[in-house]
């Protein structure tokens, strides 16, 4: 999982630097071309996402370092906490999977949900086949957790 986590990181920083180094500055450059800088809204346009990556990069870069030094013994290797996946039965529905991350890290729509979230907090500490109710703003959602994988199992 943490190797998992750092590559996922670290393919989402070559993309960025990719960008930083060979996308942006063709941008700023023809920007450039069209004249002044003050009223140049694609100049503009292009300095600002040039921040945007540099400052994503950035954080990327910290999360990496920071997974490096994560002491894996501090994390329990029986019930939900970060790096976990779980799949759950939500009570009226489907089977759904999430896994939980940090909240820079979260998107929903693909499984990752924050451990920070009311979901992430509702779970954390939680065993296989525990029961869950969270309130949302949605109303309560309750769920039961049909297997559970830890950080250790992932790795």
């Amino acid at each position: 999982m943490k190797a998992r986590l750092i590559k996922r990181f670290e393919e989402q920083i070559a993309v960025l630097d990719r960008e930083l180094t060979h996308e942006l500055p063709k941008e700023i450059q023809r920007a450039r071309e069209l004249g002044d800088l003050r009223e140049n809204a694609e100049y503009s346009a292009a300095k600002e996402r040039q921040r945007l990556v540099e400052s994503r990069v950035s954080m990327l870069r910290t999360r990496v370092a920071a997974i490096q030094l994560l002491n894996m013994d501090k994390i329990p290797t029986d019930r939900v906490a970060f790096g976990s996946r779980v799949t759950v039965l939500e009570h009226g529905k489907q089977q759904v999977t999430f896994e939980f991350v940090m909240p820079e890290d979260a998107d929903p729509d693909k499984g990752f949900v924050s451990v920070a979230s009311p979901i992430g907090r509702a779970f954390v500490g939680k065993e296989e086949g525990d029961d869950i109710s969270v309130k949302t703003p949605a109303g309560i959602r309750r769920f039961e957790i049909v297997t559970l994988l830890t950080i250790h199992d992932l790795e």
